[in-house]
């Protein structure tokens, strides 16, 4: 909410001449506003304690191929399993996000589940607002419907015991300003895509956070459709090459912290465009957060093409989705197909989640088709223009 936002007093020259008033009146405060300062919430009395972060000490053998077979395979094509309890359901924009209220997620059946898991492979991120009932067992009782869970080598997991395989985002009032540690155009990524099955649909709750206006939004970038912003040149170049995917800087910098690696770190080659099991459409695999190199091609031409795509992922808004997060909203995302990125400035506002993932098949290009051409022709939209040669006024 808005700081110290009340309802306004009713001046009485909104009343007519003559009105006559009934008992007593009760005059509600004047609204007070101060611009870019929200309440800062005390917790003296934490209540997720127990899923504050930690780092335990142990080692953790490499990991190796499980078998995985998509649940959005198994779901209705109008998702009317889900959809039949929902009040309301709106997208965001053409390319990415949906909003889903009057869905339980905790309550979810497995024709249910199915579905949520082909929309959220349709859309790329399905937001849920306030969803109580949706605690730490529920997530992980979903995410383990979906696939084998992962746990994260370097990054925090909830003090409670028995919970590895949860991802704690925990920042409050006494941790470091990072903002000048990254360009904002690096900390777009897709989370540990250096695993040789890096995860499909992941889940992020928030337990606390800023109010609203008070910052710590996350974005969320299309892969789809960066591969669809690009020439038919480009993107046939782009379907023969492959790239590295390093846990090294990852690791290096929990060391630097004095803090464990779980697992030893790996280095993985997948292919930079994969074909998604369940659409079938092409999107980029790309994030300059684990991509160092692009495999076979000249170490200059290599940099240009990984300057270059973090350029279209950053700065291309149609493919962006904003999220504005309130207490207990969850956004359901398929890893696979989009970057994220958080947001600083929320200092000094808590802000804890907890994530949970699962594995997706090992990345692939088997072919396939353009989410953008598809639905071009589906809904008889216009055609692409890709050829910028032209000349045009720019319109805002």
């Amino acid at each position: 909410m808005a700081p110290s936002l009340e309802e306004p007093s009713r001046p009485s020259s909104v009343l007519g001449q003559g009105t006559k008033l009934k008992g007593p009146v009760e005059m509600l405060p004047q609204q007070t506003y101060e611009p870019g300062y929200t309440v800062v919430d005390s917790h003296d009395q934490y209540e997720h304690d127990d899923l504050g972060p930690s780092f335990p000490n142990v080692h953790w053998e490499p990991l190796v191929e499980v078998p995985y077979r998509d649940k959005g395979l198994n779901g209705h094509p109008q998702f009317r399993n889900l959809l039949q309890s929902a009040t309301d359901i709106f997208d965001y924009n053409p390319k990415i996000g949906t909003e889903i209220h009057g869905v339980n997620l905790a309550k979810l059946t497995d024709a249910q589940a199915n579905d949520l898991a082909r929309l959220i492979a349709t859309r790329g991120v399905v937001f849920f607002r306030n969803q109580v009932g949706f605690d730490i067992e529920a997530q992980r009782k979903l995410g383990q419907y979906l696939g084998t869970l992962h746990k994260h080598a370097t990054t925090s997991v909830p003090r409670k015991p028995g919970l590895e395989d949860v991802h704690v985002v925990y920042t409050d009032g006494t941790s470091k300003d990072q903002r000048a540690f990254f360009t904002p155009t690096f900390l777009w990524h897709s989370d540990v895509t250096y695993e040789i099955q890096p995860p499909s649909y992941t889940s992020l709750k928030l337990l606390s956070g800023p109010p609203r206006g008070g910052g710590g939004d996350t974005l969320w970038a299309s892969q789809y459709a960066a591969y669809d912003s690009l020439s038919p040149s480009m993107q046939k170049y782009l379907e023969g090459l492959t790239a590295l995917h390093s846990a090294e800087m990852q690791a290096e910098g929990s060391r630097a912290l004095g803090r464990p690696v779980r697992r030893d770190p790996i280095i993985t080659e997948h292919p930079l465009i994969r074909t998604h099991p369940v659409t079938g459409w092409k999107s980029l695999f790309f994030n300059t957060g684990f991509v160092t190199k692009i495999v076979g091609i000249p170490r200059t031409e290599s940099d240009a093409i990984i300057r270059f795509l973090n350029e279209v992922i950053a700065t291309t808004q149609e493919l962006h989705v904003r999220f504005q997060w309130g207490k207990n909203d969850v956004a359901f995302w398929d890893n696979r197909i989009c970057n994220h990125s958080a947001s600083y400035g929320f200092a000094p506002h808590r802000r804890h989640a907890v994530r949970v993932a699962c594995h997706a098949e090992r990345p692939r290009f088997t072919g396939g088709k353009s989410q953008e051409e598809e639905l071009s022709i589906r809904y008889g939209l216009p055609k692409i223009n890709k050829d910028g040669s032209g000349q045009s006024n720019y319109n805002d």
